[in-house]
């Protein structure tokens, strides 16, 4: 059966939460929305494009920093309103220039930060 962008549930803005995750590893990356048309544009592409809140506009993850995300597959949780991107990462994913956006952990009741920038 042809999946059908139309078919998930977008919240009032029209957008889906979409996970990243390196598909070799397993290691979760970083997480961003996606409205229909850039799950469209992704899966035509096969280059993980999603939509930018804050500049109301697309976002092809790389395309200014050349950190890229190549969609290995796409997944849709049982609800249908949540996605997970198995993605080849080039580079960091995170602005900060780490290679997950998850970069601090709650230890004990203390933020510790787990990553440092790449080098």
């Amino acid at each position: 059966m042809p999946f059908d962008p139309r078919t998930l549930r977008f919240n009032e803005a029209g957008l889906v939460p979409a996970v990243a995750q390196e598909a070799a590893t397993g290691e979760v990356l970083m997480m961003a929305w996606m409205n229909a048309e850039a799950v469209e544009r992704t899966l035509r592409t096969g280059r993980v494009t999603y939509w930018s809140r804050s500049r109301a506009e697309f976002w092809e993850k790389g395309a200014t920093s050349g950190h890229t995300q190549r969609l290995v597959e796409m997944r849709v949780d049982c609800d249908r309103d949540c996605l997970l991107l198995l993605v080849e990462q080039d580079g960091p994913a995170c602005h900060t220039g780490r290679r997950s956006c998850f970069f601090t952990a709650v230890r004990g009741g203390d933020e510790v930060e787990i990553l440092t920038p790449m080098a």
